[in-house]
């Protein structure tokens, strides 16, 4: 079960990775520098039936990253 989890994980941080701009800092950062800059993020979240709202602070200096993360890896509408 450990190497399951271990490698969806694997599989994440590869997704996540290959979404970042060609133009970005991050474009060939390490797992662990991505965890940091766009995983490990203070956000207040609020869920409604139909979409879920996040709010950076003001100052987050990655939060156009994270839209355009969230934008690029979103589900296909069904």
């Amino acid at each position: 079960m450990r190497l399951i989890l271990h490698t969806a994980g694997y599989w994440l941080m590869l997704t996540v990775r290959d979404a970042v701009p060609s133009a970005h800092a991050l474009l060939k950062a390490e797992f662990a520098t991505l965890r940091l800059r766009v995983l490990k993020i203070g956000a207040r979240i609020r869920e409604t039936a139909d979409r879920v709202r996040i709010a950076f602070a003001a100052a987050c200096p990655g939060a156009i990253l994270f839209r355009h993360l969230a934008i690029v890896l979103r589900p296909a509408p069904a």
